[in-house]
């Protein structure tokens, strides 16, 4: 299995335990990693993880939460730091309309900033010959994924992009999909009341998603609540190929072969 969304710099993690992380982790059959920033620091962070881990491999980017705290003159550092041969993806960017804007910004001003990052995130893999990590959230309806796959469509022809954590329903995810888009599940698609989700995992078209743990955040069952890890990449596999009546291995091949696509693994 491949987790192909995670945040092994994040300070739920400690330096210390993070051998232990990925042995566990192979031990429950998750051969590679893709470990994300945040951040322009969190990306050197993780890029240093990336190196001393064969296993794992990172994806650049600032995610729209920081782009506030992130200087104008940050693409040229951006770039440095995703031209690693490590960095497979560029991201986790997107498009947060659910949390407030930060003091001293609008909404209308903080949701405009990150949409320019997000056009930015885009031309720099374009530039790179890589593809994009999104996320996506609003307080209510999906103005910032309709606001994301408008700007997907301007590099639609040169990048592709995963919109990670889709919480259904499949029919938001067809523009996706029209522009060669992917999306990817995590551990809430073993929530027994996330039904949307649950759905769309069970339709999507193999060849058009892969599965992720987001991790620290967003265990699935049966460790909800608690601290995510890679190793449970496991759990929601298991869960989703049952709902689809296929088995673990078919399930495995074709989500191994969409994140082998998308992300370029070297061999």
């Amino acid at each position: 299995m491949i987790d192909s969304h995670c945040h092994l710099a994040s300070h739920k993690f400690s330096n210390e335990e993070l051998p232990d992380i990925i042995a566990r982790a192979e031990a429950n059959g998750v051969t590679r990693m893709v470990t994300l920033a945040t951040c322009l620091e969190d990306a050197k962070t993780n890029i240093a993880i990336s190196e001393k881990f064969p296993q794992v491999f990172t994806a650049i980017g600032i995610h729209p939460c920081d782009v506030h705290e992130t200087p104008d003159n940050y693409l040229l550092e951006l770039h440095t730091l995703a031209s690693h041969q490590k960095c497979v993806a560029i991201g986790e960017t997107g498009l947060d309309y659910y949390h407030p804007a930060p003091d001293g910004w609008s909404d209308d001003d903080y949701h405009q900033r990150q949409r320019d990052f997000l056009r930015q995130h885009f031309e720099l893999a374009k530039e790179l010959g890589k593809n994009v990590v999104i996320h996506t959230r609003d307080r209510s309806g999906k103005q910032s994924m309709d606001d994301a796959i408008a700007i997907y469509r301007e590099f639609a022809h040169d990048v592709k992009a995963v919109f990670h954590c889709f919480l259904g329903p499949l029919e938001n995810a067809s523009e996706i999909f029209e522009l060669g888009g992917y999306i990817s599940f995590t551990g809430i698609a073993t929530f027994k009341s996330a039904k949307d989700c649950i759905q769309a995992a069970v339709d999507a078209p193999a060849g058009r998603f892969m599965v992720e743990t987001d991790s620290p955040y967003l265990a699935p069952t049966p460790y909800r609540g608690k601290r995510n890890e890679p190793a449970y990449t496991l759990h929601t596999a298991e869960a989703i190929a049952a709902s689809r009546g296929e088995t673990l291995h078919e399930f495995n091949q074709h989500t191994n072969a969409t994140a082998q696509e998308f992300f370029k693994f070297p061999a």
